[in-house]
């Protein structure tokens, strides 16, 4: 019976420092330098940067989600932290298919991290 309830001591435990990492509230302010690309690229062609401005900026305008694919390779969703939420295409397109310096909070689910863009410029 000790056994039992240690064993239900520790996934209450896990589950606790679980939900405490997921808490919203708690996700870190990073800085995240990498190129801005349309998702598709970044995933059935592996790049590691845009093959060009104009690539991208079609992508997109045709409706394909751009992403920053840092320069450590992790890729960022941009998302909105409102509700209703809202494509964050419009913010990054002037910065697709180049390279980018982007500050914001940022959430990871599963293999995923996707970033609320506080601040985007050039990279220099």
């Amino acid at each position: 019976m000790k056994f039992i309830s240690v064993v239900l001591n520790v996934v209450l435990l896990a589950f606790l420092v679980v939900a405490r990492n997921a808490d919203p509230a708690e996700a870190p302010t990073v800085t995240v330098k990498g190129y801005v690309l349309d998702s598709a690229c970044a995933f059935t062609k592996g790049l590691d940067k845009p093959i060009s401005k104009q690539c991208a900026t079609s992508c997109a305008n045709a409706g394909s989600p751009l992403v920053i694919l840092a320069d450590d390779g992790t890729i960022y969703w941009p998302i909105a932290d409102t509700t209703p939420s809202s494509g964050q295409n419009p913010k990054l397109l002037p910065y697709a298919g180049d390279k980018v310096t982007a500050k914001g909070k940022v959430y990871q689910r599963g293999g995923s991290k996707a970033i609320v863009i506080e601040k985007i410029e050039a990279a220099k």
